[in-house]
């Protein structure tokens, strides 16, 4: 044959069988026997750059034979039969047949040839046997050596496959090693062997690992130079398994490498293309294999068995692997029994339904099953109750599922019941307690198990009820004191989730703990018995208001004791009419807010709050009239109180300043975080850190430090601030976008610290932190244990940063105590004897569902008690009438605007800057203030095209008519015993004879 002729049929043969080669061919060792690629292409190639590379040249003489010899020697036989243009040493269809039913057989028994194989036993006799070359045995080796047997296994099956007329070869490698049981299972001879002394293997446990997807050993691994032709294959060949999950010896009959008996049951399942590039694409990129290790196992097994559980693993070990796996098995065993099936997984944080849905549930099920995530973020056009209808698996907002709970009573709305899911995944499920969103929830689960009980007395049908899977990190011991009082708190979460049993890890504990390691723990401590200038010039000043007012406190200043009886003494003074003591309380809590900033953080920091706050109280206080001009002088609205007050910061404002530029005054515990910081990430190799601390304002301000001081740039400190997304703080929060952004660059390492409140505590997967500093932040044992396991790593860092006189040391040992008493009393529990346990967790069930009732009654006759004509409301500054209760109606249930008539003339509006910075749902058209006293009442929002004044209740004072009550002051609306009518539209549109 022709050079040119020869060249021609080969390339004409990789365009026919491009699918085939690129599953057969290991790239690697063919490349280290092509000289004549360049180092470039070796460099960038896999399987299919590896043929473009062959057919884009240059070519010289000789290269198919070159080509042809490398894949050859680099143990690629199968893929020399498709390539060599001698069409003589092609496969026939029945070959390929055979070849691919052959690995299908094995990918059916993949869990357990891996699990039971000794993997270098067989690589070696497969080299004697001539299956393996040399560079195969060596790959194994490595793999097994640096990553254990299993992997090695996994190894040695993804390159066996690649081989020709290997299958019965590798029952005789098998046999020959001591492997008679898994041939057995490989060729189908497991009915008379096992009779004769083999352990036999029921359905139910075999049922688990031959699922379409499912390997029930340890974590497949991602390596360097490993082809994934293997993966790319039994990707494929896992979509069609469903009918062929579990086999009998009749189903398979396989001798000598002939595997004709298997054609019947699995051709209907083997419907590959090679000329179909949909196909072929989507081999190239194979979805991850959904597997568990041991220890997750262990904590599985209740689940797949269809009980109630709550699975108590720490983070970082893989809880949400854990319910992923379990939701796949129970939608799987749901199609097979033709039953309908649907899972909801629960989250009580907006961050945690993306990190779910992309990192956990959609890679691992999206190919079987619809997958979604929702929130109060999300942006559909389609209902939620249809949302459920269309998918099999919705993440979710716990409050979404509430609302539309809900909705169930009211029958002109689409709702959702319980009865619509087959099984209810809970995160975090620790906070299924009390009056929770969660809680709620599994009350009306625990109502319908209790009438199920009744309608199966009555011999009716029930109501089918989901399964109920919890999952914590910790569930606390709730403030208990005593082993008694833990246990009943364990018992409780127990009840509440109507759990069987809690499942800890017991017999794979050594796995666990190499998965999860404990972290290096300090204390670093920070005098605060130095002398402090610029707190001592503050309490001067809170000491010359306590003077002016007359306010005498027990309590020490800066401390949140404090702050508590300055909340009081304000409310009272208002209720009382008090303006002077009332003022001067609201402006101690922000010397006393200072006073916490200046031992949190910088003094800058704690007189930028305070100087911020005088600049507010001067623009309220000094007002325009709307019809006055920009020229026109503007008119204070100080009295007396106003007056002391401003002028006496103004009268220390100067040296309140200096103070700040004076560095040796600077707080001693920052010292001792930059000095954490530095020696962690020196000596840290890829260091990521996050430092916890107590408020957005500390978090934002511990930014800008780190910022400006060049020191941590030097050390290669990029920092950023992770804070939370509501609008109750007078910091501008973080949208759900921008949090997503921050903890993406996290991720990716473009940020390597961030400054975080406690929406990072619980339950956000950042495994790649290594260095975790609380600040000052001492929460409870929940929080210290979610903490403590953040980070997965070999080596990580847990430091503590607080002031000696804090009490924080001793509150850090409390909570070690706590976890301590929670482990046991969770052991207690679960040795605790079945019917005790039922006994207890029926009566707190029962104890729940009677406390509820009671709660709502009670809410019923507080809501309707009153009339809205019997209050009326004053301003909480200068005590004057605004409106009556009947003034106030209710936009959408949320929005309380007034209708007064001529209740403009009461205010005036100002640009609304801080609803701006908030980004508001609603659009703003600015700030409604008091006209005498500048006092703030709300703001001016936009309803279809109407401006209505919207208030806050907070800023007035309750009068109630009937004098049974005593004047108050709310925090929220719904507080108020009143129910008032909702907004009328039409009453307020204007109309026009156009219209």
């Amino acid at each position: 044959m022709a050079e040119g002729t020869r060249d021609e049929r080969f390339l004409y043969m990789i365009s026919c069988f491009r699918p085939r080669l690129k599953q057969f061919i290991q790239v690697q060792p063919v490349l280290d026997r092509l000289p004549s690629l360049s180092a470039e292409d070796k460099d960038r190639v896999r399987a299919a750059e590896l043929l473009r590379a062959v057919e884009g040249g240059p070519r010289g003489c000789g290269w198919v034979r070159e080509f042809l010899q490398a894949l050859e020697h680099g143990g690629c036989s199968l893929a020399v039969c498709y390539a060599n243009p001698s069409l003589s040493q092609l496969p026939s269809p029945e070959e390929e047949a055979e070849h691919d039913l052959c690995v299908h057989l094995v990918q059916l028994l993949h869990g357990t040839l891996v699990d039971r194989m000794r993997t270098v036993q067989v690589a070696e006799k497969c080299l004697q046997m001539g299956i393996f070359q040399d560079e195969d045995v060596d790959r194994i080796q490595t793999v097994t050596d640096n990553r254990g047997n299993r992997d090695g296994a996994r190894e040695l099956l993804s390159r066996i496959v690649q081989k020709k007329d290997w299958f019965s070869s590798f029952l005789v490698a098998l046999r020959e090693t001591q492997h008679e049981d898994l041939a057995d299972d490989l060729s189908g001879n497991t009915g008379e062997n096992k009779e004769n002394g083999m352990e036999q293997t029921t359905n139910e446990e075999t049922e688990v690992p031959s699922q379409p997807g499912y390997v029930t050993e340890e974590n497949l691994k991602q390596e360097e130079n490993v082809d994934d032709s293997f993966s790319s294959e039994s990707s494929l060949l896992e979509t069609s398994i469903e009918k062929n999950s579990v086999m009998s010896e009749s189903d398979v009959s396989i001798g000598d490498g002939s595997v004709s008996n298997l054609k019947g049951n699995l051709e209907e399942s083997c419907t590959t293309s090679d000329s179909d590039e949909d196909e072929v694409e989507r081999r190239a990129s194979p979805e991850p294999d959904l597997t568990l290790r041991d220890y997750q196992m262990e904590v599985a097994k209740p689940a797949l068995n269809g009980e109630n559980i709550i699975i108590c693993l720490p983070t970082g070990s893989g809880k949400t692997r854990v319910a992923v796996y379990i939701t796949k098995d129970h939608l799987d065993k749901k199609k097979r029994a033709s039953e309908p099936g649907k899972v909801i997984v629960l989250v009580n944080k907006v961050p945690l339904v993306e990190q779910h849905l992309k990192r956990e549930f959609s890679p691992f099920l999206k190919r079987w099953y619809q997958v979604i995530g929702l929130s109060g973020d999300s942006q559909l056009k389609i209902s939620f109750p249809e949302v459920v209808r269309r998918n099999d698996v919705i993440i979710s907002t716990a409050q979404i599922l509430e609302n539309s709970l809900l909705n169930a009573s009211k029958e002109d709305e689409e709702s959702v019941h319980l009865s619509d899911f087959s099984l209810i995944i809970i995160d975090e499920c620790h906070h299924t307690q009390k009056e929770g969103v969660y809680n709620n929830i599994m009350r009306r689960y625990l109502k319908q198990k209790k009438k199920n009980v009744k309608l199966a007395k009555e011999n009716k049908p029930l109501i089918p009820q989901p399964q109920i899977l919890g999952l914590t990190a910790s569930p606390g011991v709730g403030g208990a004191t005593s082993y008694s009082k833990a246990e009943e708190h364990i018992l409780k979460i127990c009840a509440n989730l109507d759990a069987c049993r809690i499942m800890t890890v017991e017999e794979h504990a050594s796995q666990l703990k190499n998965q999860v390691k404990e972290p290096s723990k300090k204390i670093v401590i920070a005098d605060d018995k130095k002398r402090d200038p610029f707190k001592e010039k503050i309490t001067e000043i809170m000491t010359e208001i306590q003077n002016y007012c007359q306010l005498h406190p027990k309590s020490e200043f800066g401390t949140q004791t404090y702050e508590q009886w300055v909340i009081r003494e304000e409310r009272r003074a208002a209720k009382e009419e008090k303006r002077r003591e009332r003022v001067c309380a609201e402006h101690l809590k922000k010397y006393n807010d200072a006073l916490q900033i200046n031992d949190t953080i910088r003094m800058v920091d704690a007189y930028n709050h305070l100087n911020n706050f005088y600049k507010e109280e001067k623009s309220k206080k000094t007002v325009r009239s709307d019809d006055d001009d920009d020229d026109e002088p503007a008119v204070s609205k100080q009295d007396e109180t106003d007056e002391f007050l401003i002028g006496l910061f103004h009268a220390k404002k100067k040296q309140l300043k200096e103070l700040t530029t004076k560095p040796e005054n600077e707080n001693e515990k920052l010292t001792k975080l930059r000095n954490t910081l530095m020696e962690e990430f020196t000596k840290t190799e890829e260091p990521r850190g996050i430092i916890f601390t107590k408020t957005r304002l500390s978090a934002f301000a511990l930014f800008q430090w780190i910022k400006e001081n060049p020191k941590f740039e030097e050390v290669g400190i990029k920092a950023h601030y992770l804070i939370g997304s509501g609008h109750k703080s007078e910091m501008k929060p973080m949208t759900q976008n921008e949090q997503r952004e921050v903890i993406d660059r996290f991720r990716c390492g473009n940020v390597n610290l961030l400054i975080a409140t406690t929406v990072a505590e619980e339950g956000l997967d950042i495994k790649e932190c290594n260095i975790v500093i609380r600040y000052g932040l001492v929460t409870n044992e929940i929080a210290m244990y979610c903490h403590v396991y953040f980070c997965v790593s070999c080596k990580f860092t847990y430091a503590l940063v607080v002031s000696s006189g804090s009490g924080a040391v001793e509150h850090e040992n409390v909570n070690i105590f706590r976890e301590k008493m929670m482990y046991k009393a969770i052991q207690r529990v679960q040795k605790m004897p079945q019917e005790e346990y039922l006994k207890k967790i029926q009566s707190f069930q029962s104890q729940s569902i009677v406390e509820k009732q009671m709660k709502v009654m009670r809410d019923q006759r507080k809501t309707y008690k009153k009339n809205p004509s019997l209050i009326k409301f004053l301003c909480k500054n200068c005590s004057k009438p605004i409106c009556s209760g009947e003034d106030i109606q209710v936009i959408e249930d949320m929005h309380h605007v007034s209708v007064k008539k001529d209740f403009q003339s009461l205010y005036h509006t100002r640009e609304n800057k801080s609803l701006q910075d908030k980004r508001a749902d609603y659009p703003t058209n600015g700030e409604i203030i008091c006209k005498d006293c500048g006092q703030a009442w709300g703001h001016m929002m936009v309803h279809r095209g109407l401006d209505l004044p919207c208030l806050k209740i907070r800023n007035f004072v309750v009068v109630f008519a009937d004098k049974k009550s005593t004047n108050n002051i709310f925090k929220k609306w719904g507080e108020l015993p009143i129910r008032f009518p909702s907004f009328d539209y039409a009453a307020h549109c204007p109309s026009s004879d156009e219209d």
